[in-house]
């Protein structure tokens, strides 16, 4: 019943998205008409309660952003989909580590990255590259009205400080569009479509991982009254399974 109710709930979401409608958005004008209150601002653009990478009150790296978590069994559908500003300067600057591009272009890629879950819309985005021109983190290329920008040797040296939290970001962003393929499928009631090892061709997922990453979830749930004892045994055993899920690699 529970996963009946999460599946409708996916789909009458995804029905009512439309592309450029981000609830973050707001206007070029009204980007430089609060930019000369400094970045500090423009940091705080997310609204305090946190954003999708930061986790709660913008702690960049935690792991514990994209609403509550998007890498569970689903329930943070149906959560806030903010992007800090920093986390999107921090974004364009890595697709453009890989090739030069237009603003729409960089939309484009973000779009693609996350199967449509985050569109920036040009409001966003084009705030975002000025800032970074102005920091000299990006240079611009005027062709005829249109601009294509490229990654400045500051904005590397920014990029190489910033690896880890960029690398979980995009990774976040690709989980994202892996869940919409996957629940889509279930949605559809159709056979998947697997690969050698028994992997779902369209997400790379093995059934039995979706599961153990659900039943993770309910476990911890059900123990979310646990004492004091309780927890430090739960934290001991997940500091170990992290331990050794990070230690090594079948693949």
């Amino acid at each position: 019943m529970r996963d009946a109710q999460f599946l409708t709930a996916f789909v009458r979401r995804a029905r009512q998205k439309q592309p450029g409608r981000h609830g973050h958005s707001h206007s070029h004008a009204q980007h430089h008409r609060h930019h000369g209150e400094g970045h500090a601002h423009h940091q705080r653009h997310a609204g305090a309660g946190g954003d999708w990478f930061s986790g709660p009150g913008g702690e960049h790296g935690e792991g514990g952003g994209f609403g509550g978590g998007f890498g569970d069994d689903g329930r943070a559908w149906t959560r806030s989909r903010k992007v800090s500003a920093d986390d999107l300067q921090l974004m364009l600057l890595g697709l453009l580590e890989k090739n030069p591009s237009h603003g729409y272009e960089l939309i484009k890629a973000l779009g693609a990255l996350s199967n449509g879950f985050y569109t920036p819309s040009p409001g966003m985005v084009y705030p975002a590259l000025t800032y970074l021109e102005e920091l000299g983190y990006a240079t611009v290329e005027q062709e005829g009205a249109k601009k294509r920008y490229h990654l400045a040797e500051p904005g590397r040296v920014h990029l190489e400080g910033n690896r880890e939290r960029l690398a979980l970001m995009f990774n976040k962003l690709k989980h994202v569009a892996r869940k919409m393929d996957w629940m889509r499928q279930a949605w559809s009631g159709q056979p998947r479509s697997v690969g050698p090892e028994g992997e779902d061709t369209a997400t790379g997922w093995l059934p039995e991982f979706v599961a153990a990453r659900q039943e993770l979830k309910r476990a911890l749930l059900d123990r979310t009254d646990a004492s004091p004892a309780e927890q430090r045994r739960i934290a001991a055993i997940l500091a170990r399974a992290t331990a050794e899920i990070t230690a090594k690699s079948c693949s």
